[in-house]
């Protein structure tokens, strides 16, 4: 019973039926039982799908409309309601995007964090790479090839199977040119190109055997270079030179066949041909622009030029029949000729046919010998050509004086307007007769030429003085300076009439005219006889370009007129004491103290000069009574290194005193004192008494909180010294100096740590210090050194410090080439830092030779240093006193630790 298949197993249910509902189920209804609201396309008895086939939408959204009501109309109010939801969507997603991107990008960090990108974790390395020059590039090894490394080699042996003789024969053969041709001649013969060409390469070697030799006397003929040189003279065209060449060619046909007359289109059309080395067309060519332009002596000089000498003679001929007034072409063809007979034939006829030529005329003076000839030539072309000035010029200088004279005197008559005459003039006048007569005649040709409205400029006027000067006509270009250098200038403003001079002067040295410059100088300080800069500055040129007798002369007179200008008299006592003359030294000195009792540069120059000739006792003498007449700081800090010189402290200290009470902030007196007193008498705890005192009355000198933090280092009191310089930190703020000796004394005590610390608050106080970044750069690893000095360059780029801290690193790293140039640059950036040469002297030492090393020392001594750190204990120490420059250098590039 149970085996037996019911009826309804298998078939759908019929309609309306729902499961449950006679067991009281309520049962329920489902969109598959109802169908889709739109009538399908398909009849509704086709149910013949297989078994496990679903429908396509019987999964879709509900909420999808295409299903549901995909046949309801869409009206305006529909539209409208997707609008607004858009714009919902669109805000709620603006909303949340600031979150969501923020939450992306720390997701994205965290994950480079964990996982950094390859590029990423060589950017120290790449970095580097920047500081890698071309020697370094090149020496990296090429990468092999790694891949086979990894690969075990198979233990069994490679087997190479020969090919066949067949296979290489037929190779042989596809390869190489085929010499014959299956064609035969009418005659039934077969060509044999391969027998043509061993042929033909037996001709050339037997020409080229007998142009090698001679069979008489076995020298060679041929020269082997000379022959590959015109092969290499050969100009090989390329496709689109000659695609060019044809197109030049088309247009340049159109032009001269559209316009014969047109002289350039043939001179164009023959170069043309000339470039394309075809020279035969090329004469062809301009020999047709002949026969069309013979007016054109462009034309006729191309002819000339593209023939042979014969053949340019006939042409030239024929021009100057067409065109007789050329002086090209008459000059072309007194170039031609190779006689000088010939070619005076030729100027004199061109000279019959163009007799008011200048150029002809010049020619043919040019061409004789004799000087006779040469006057009957200018003077008869001075009748023909009467306004070249060149021609009455050169007729005068052929006369004698008094013929000169006359000539120019009737030059100035035909040409009033001419200067040059006039200095021809006066030039004569300086050479043969008296000198006293050349101011007038200046001063006479500048009224004429200004009567005839021709009269220069004062700036070309100046001009006219330099070629005079050039010429050796000094007088006349003194005589020229006088009597124009106050043209077109208002004499009654003095200081511009002053400056304008200088000005002149200043350039006239520029151009290397001394004697227009000394000229100035002298109108100048004969006009203002009591200007002591004119003094000053024609001083300055008598001592770089005269002699030191005009310089002597020039001060004397200086002194008389200005009495109270300090600079004249140390400048002459100067030149007296280097010259080795002393005793005329102290005589200039003490004529200069009569004039000036109370000038204090005077004194101590005085003093310097008794001091450095070891005359100690006329020091101490001319200092005493510098005291009672001038009685200046500066007077009594000599006195009391003269007499720490002697090694009398005692007295130097009874001076320190006296010149305390009277100069109590006068801070060098009392870093003096404390030197006396630490150095020379070892009491420390003086010494730090008085620098106690002195910062109380100069709580502004820098030096003085120095002195006395390194006293209290010294006396083991570090954070005292500390203290102190904070204190003079508050005193005197962004103050690098400070700054570097606290970062010192923190490194001294081995503090590294703290010292970058100080060093990096440094460096935001004082940027711009090269002293502060030179002692952070050298605290950093070596590998960091480089970055570091980048960085201090972009901050204080000019600064001569860190310039020589640079060149020190290119040392260290033994770059000697960039080493040298940055000390080089070091000096010029600031030439009065004596720690850039001692520097420079020191690595010369090392890397260089003697003529670098000298090169130095005299950099050093034309600059005279006067600042720097390890530059002026040197030149201030007592054993060093009246040491010169070149003595110094070594001493100070000693004292520096690389």
């Amino acid at each position: 019973m149970f085996s037996v298949t019911k009826d309804f197993m298998g078939k759908d249910a019929p309609p309306g039926y729902v499961a449950g509902i006679g067991r009281g189920a309520a049962g329920f209804t489902t969109r598959s039982d109802i169908g889709p609201a739109k009538e399908p396309d398909f009849p509704t008895d086709m149910k013949d799908k297989e078994a496990g086939e679903q429908d396509e939408e019987q999964y879709q959204d509900p909420d999808n409309e295409v299903g549901l009501f995909s046949a309801a109309p869409y009206e305006q109010d529909d539209e409208e309601a997707d609008r607004v939801w858009d714009m919902v969507d669109s805000r709620m997603d603006g909303r949340r995007k600031a979150r969501r991107e923020q939450r992306e990008r720390e997701e994205l960090e965290k994950y480079r964090k964990e996982r950094p990108e390859v590029s990423d974790q060589f950017n120290d390395l790449k970095r580097h790479l920047k500081t890698l020059d071309e020697d370094a590039w090149a020496s990296i090894p090429d990468v092999g090839d790694l891949v086979g490394k990894s690969r075990k080699k198979s233990k069994i042996a490679e087997r190479f199977t020969p090919l066949p003789d067949s296979v290489l024969a037929s190779a042989r053969d596809q390869s190489q040119l085929a010499t014959t041709t299956d064609d035969t001649t009418s005659d039934g013969m077969m060509t044999d190109f391969k027998e043509i060409g061993q042929a033909r390469d037996k001709v050339l070697g037997l020409k080229l055997d007998q142009a090698s030799g001679d069979s008489a006397s076995g020298k060679t003929t041929v020269d082997p270079k000379g022959y590959l040189t015109d092969l290499n003279s050969v100009a090989l065209k390329t496709a689109a030179e000659i695609g060019d060449i044809k197109k030049a060619r088309l247009l340049l046909n159109s032009v001269i066949t559209t316009n014969p007359t047109h002289a350039p289109g043939w001179i164009a059309a023959a170069r043309l041909e000339e470039a394309a080395g075809r020279t035969v067309q090329a004469r062809s060519v301009i020999a047709k622009g002949c026969l069309q332009c013979p007016k054109s002596e462009d034309v006729w000089l191309e002819a000339a030029r593209l023939n042979t000498t014969e053949n340019a003679k006939i042409i030239l001929a024929d021009a100057v029949r067409s065109i007789p007034q050329s002086v090209k072409i008459w000059l072309k063809a007194v170039g031609l000729e190779t006689d000088n007979r010939d070619k005076k034939k030729v100027l004199r006829r061109a000279l019959e046919f163009i007799p008011n030529s200048v150029k002809l005329w010049r020619t043919a003076v040019n061409m004789e010998e004799n000087p006779e000839d040469a006057k009957v030539l200018l003077s008869r072309a001075v009748e023909l050509v009467p306004l070249s000035v060149d021609l009455w010029l050169a007729l005068a200088r052929l006369e004698s004086f008094q013929n000169a004279q006359k000539v120019l005197n009737k030059a100035r008559t035909v040409i009033p307007t001419s200067h040059d005459i006039w200095i021809a003039a006066a030039r004569l006048q300086e050479e043969h007769s008296d000198k006293s007569k050349v101011d007038g005649i200046v001063s006479l040709a500048v009224r004429s030429l200004a009567r005839a409205n021709a009269n220069l400029a004062r700036e070309d006027w100046i001009k006219e003085a330099e070629k005079c000067e050039s010429n050796g006509s000094l007088v006349t270009c003194q005589a020229i300076v006088k009597a124009t250098i106050s043209l077109g200038l208002e004499e009654e403003d003095p200081e511009e009439l002053e400056n304008t001079w200088m000005d002149d002067a200043e350039a006239c040295v520029s151009h290397g005219a001394v004697e227009t410059a000394r000229a100035i100088y002298a109108h100048a300080i004969k006009t203002f006889p009591g200007n002591k800069s004119l003094w000053r500055d024609a001083a300055t040129l008598e001592k770089n370009h005269g002699s030191p007798q005009t310089l002597e002369d020039l001060l004397k007179r200086a002194v008389k007129y200005c009495p109270q200008a300090e600079v004249l008299w140390l400048m002459g006592a100067k030149e007296k004491w280097l010259a080795g003359e002393v005793d005329e030294a102290r005589e200039i000195l003490a004529e200069a103290i009569r004039a000036n009792p109370d000038s204090e540069q005077i004194w101590l120059a005085a003093v310097k000069v008794e001091s450095e000739s070891k005359e100690y006792d006329k020091a101490r003498t001319v200092l005493e009574v510098a005291r009672k007449q001038s009685g200046t700081a500066r007077v009594y800090i000599k006195s009391v290194q003269l007499e720490r010189q002697m090694g009398e402290f005692d007295r130097c200290l009874a001076l320190l005193d006296e010149a305390l009470a009277k100069y109590p902030t006068f801070d060098k007196l009392w870093m003096i004192k404390g030197q006396v007193l630490n150095s020379n008498l070892k009491d420390a705890a003086k010494a730090r008494e008085t620098y106690n005192q002195a910062i109380k009355h100069c709580p502004m000198s820098v030096p003085l909180w120095i002195q006395l933090a390194r006293l209290e280092e010294n006396l083991n009191m570090v954070t005292k010294a500390r203290n102190t310089l904070e204190k003079a930190r508050f005193s005197n703020p962004k103050t690098p100096a400070l700054w570097v000796e606290a970062i010192r004394i923190e490194r001294r005590a081995n503090n590294v740590s703290a010292a970058k610390a100080v060093a990096a608050k440094a460096l935001q106080e004082c940027p711009g210090s090269g002293a502060i970044w030179t002692e952070f750069i050298f605290m950093e690893a070596r590998p960091q050194r480089k970055a570091r000095s980048v960085d201090a360059l972009k901050k204080c780029d000019n600064d001569p410090i860190i310039v020589t801290t640079v060149a020190r690193l290119f040392w260290t790293d033994r770059k000697i080439d960039k080493a040298r140039t940055w000390f080089q640059k070091a000096v010029q950036v600031d030439p009065d830092q004596g720690d850039s040469y001692a520097w420079w002297f020191k690595f010369e030492l090392q890397h260089g030779t003697e003529a670098q090393q000298e090169l130095v020392i005299k950099k050093c001594v034309q600059a005279e240093p006067r600042h720097g750190e390890y530059w002026q204990p040197i030149t201030k120490d007592m054993a060093n006193v009246g040491k010169r420059t070149e003595e110094l250098l070594p001493l100070c590039a000693a004292s520096l630790e690389q």
